[in-house]
């Protein structure tokens, strides 16, 4: 066990890396909506969906290997649910988070004036569908960031491009309808420094149950494996030995596949 010194010492710069790379997601994702605004439009709605992934999968390559690279309440949530991550952090990692989304969003203020507004999360939609709409895209982030921290089968180095292209993916579709938020703190800090509360509470409970409900999802599928398609399954029948069961071809293919989880 560390020492509580030692335990401070390495807990101080993985609450910085979460604050510095939640400011860069504000400052990049929400800034591109903004500064879409600002120059009526110049950046597009396709513009502001790839500073979201560009960003992220930065982050991610940056600072995953300091502190995770969670820079959302919500994993670090769902994370702490899957006993992935310790309760003593949960707190400070969502505080640090949150630090970094409004020092950015503050930033964006001084800059960009009242066109920072746009950095806000506001549903185009009904109250209730957005709320659908945050945690389908929420539940959908999470199982791809459960597949790529947890799940040691999935190929070493791809951590930073899947959940930069599925943050991509989602913002393309859900950007219209709600901000494609996914992230209490990507919500928070805009809404703080430009006073927009509309229907708040979905960008937090929204995300949280919807990456809470794919900590479970995931630990279920886990237990599959795929099937090896590189060896051709016999389409004829299998003789059956003497005790009436089916008896493996004797190359092995016919045999039944072992059970348990394996490498692909």
């Amino acid at each position: 066990m560390l020492r509580p010194r030692l335990l401070s010492s390495v807990r101080g710069p993985r609450l910085a890396a979460e604050a510095l790379g939640t400011f860069a997601l504000v400052f990049i994702g929400p800034g591109a909506a903004a500064v879409n605004a600002w120059s009526y439009g110049a950046v597009t709605h396709v513009g502001v969906a790839l500073a979201f992934g560009c960003v992220v999968l930065a982050v991610v390559y940056a600072l995953g290997h300091i502190s995770g690279a969670h820079i959302n309440p919500a994993v670090t949530t769902a994370f702490w649910i899957a006993r992935r991550f310790p309760g003593r952090d949960v707190v400070p990692f969502i505080a640090a988070q949150l630090v970094g989304g409004t020092a950015a969003a503050m930033l964006l203020r001084a800059v960009l004036g009242a066109a920072a507004e746009s950095a806000a999360t506001r549903p185009s939609v009904s109250v209730a569908a957005a709320f659908g709409v945050e945690m389908a895209l929420s539940y959908i982030l999470m199982i791809v960031v459960m597949a790529v921290a947890t799940d040691a089968r999935v190929t070493g180095g791809v951590a930073g491009l899947a959940v930069g292209l599925t943050v991509l993916g989602d913002a393309l579709m859900g950007g219209p309808l709600t901000g494609a938020s996914m992230n209490p703190a990507r919500s928070f800090g805009p809404a703080l420094a430009t006073g927009i509360w509309d229907s708040h509470w979905v960008y937090w409970f929204a995300p949280l149950l919807g990456m809470a409900l794919a900590v479970p999802t995931y630990d279920y599928i886990r237990r599959g494996f795929s099937h090896d398609h590189r060896h051709v399954q016999s389409t004829a029948p299998r003789p059956l030995s003497v005790h009436g069961e089916f008896s493996p071809e004797p190359d092995g293919r016919g045999a039944p596949e072992p059970q348990g989880a394996r490498a692909i």
